[in-house]
């Protein structure tokens, strides 16, 4: 018996070294994360509580053994608060609050960026909305304008995304913090099921228990008409609307990439002016 719970706990435990923990190596160790007892000795609990804990037959833990459990496995903001979340301390998305309606006046404001692609997407990464450059630059979203699928099951995505692996790594722990958040949604249970059936590399990256936001980043896309664009982005929590994120991008004052994502601009203009 498991549960979300205790499967964190496994996965974020196996990715501190003793050296991180100020522990010392004594003898050959078959694994490079901590161990259970050290696990334990860290919080101040007792052995047989953190097992019992990992192993799902304790689901109550309490804030302060939280918090000290946050601190020996070293998580950030985003892994503290997925932490909190999966042992029923933090709220959890309401059903009834998620909408996939973007509000028109933020679509005006997206639109008034000629020179930013800007896109806002749900916790299922599903792109709700998009505007004119942010299409240009991505192309095609796919059938279901799903990012996570783009990523892990379009053909293309790895000579899109530069940094492919990074990028992977990233979306897989925005999506599990979007999981942890609204695990019933059936959106984002559909996406999710799907990639693992579908994805080596997804079920690898979703074993690993990684759960952070997208935070100020550095992506580098090789376009097919413009060539290699290096853009900033800049992630925002839709506040009107629980569970969107409004992702915008933009590049270097001056440098290349600002060239391109100019030349992109005219491109995806003339293509407008062509459908009118």
């Amino acid at each position: 018996m498991t549960s979300a719970l205790g499967d964190y706990l496994s996965g974020r435990r196996a990715r501190v070294t003793p050296a991180e923990a100020n522990i010392p190596v004594v003898g050959h160790r078959r694994v490079p994360g901590l161990r259970r007892e050290e696990v334990a000795m860290l919080t101040g609990v007792s052995v047989d509580y953190y097992v019992r804990l990992e192993q799902g037959r304790e689901r109550n833990p309490s804030a302060q053994v939280l918090e000290a459990l946050s601190v020996a496995l070293r998580l950030d903001e985003d892994g503290r608060a997925h932490l909190f979340r999966l042992a029923g301390l933090a709220p959890r998305a309401s059903a009834a609050a998620v909408t996939d309606r973007v509000d028109p006046s933020l679509l005006q404001l997206m639109d008034a960026w000629p020179h930013n692609p800007a896109l806002v997407y749900n916790r299922a990464y599903d792109v709700l909305a998009s505007n004119e450059i942010a299409d240009a630059l991505f192309e095609d979203y796919g059938p279901e304008r799903n990012l996570m699928k783009l990523v892990f099951l379009s053909e293309r995505a790895r000579g899109f995304y530069v940094d492919w692996p990074g990028v992977a790594a990233n979306s897989v722990a925005g999506f599990r913090l979007g999981h942890g958040a609204a695990p019933r949604d059936p959106r984002i249970r559909s996406v999710l099921a799907e990639l693992l059936e579908r994805s080596e590399e997804f079920r690898e990256l979703w074993a690993r228990h990684d759960a952070r936001g997208k935070a100020l980043e550095t992506k580098t896309f090789e376009h097919p008409e413009v060539g290699r664009i290096t853009l900033a982005m800049q992630t925002f929590d839709v506040r009107s609307a629980p569970g969107q994120e409004l992702v915008v991008y933009h590049a270097e004052p001056g440098g290349p990439s600002a060239t391109a994502l100019s030349l992109l601009g005219s491109i995806a203009a003339t293509r407008r002016r062509s459908r009118a």
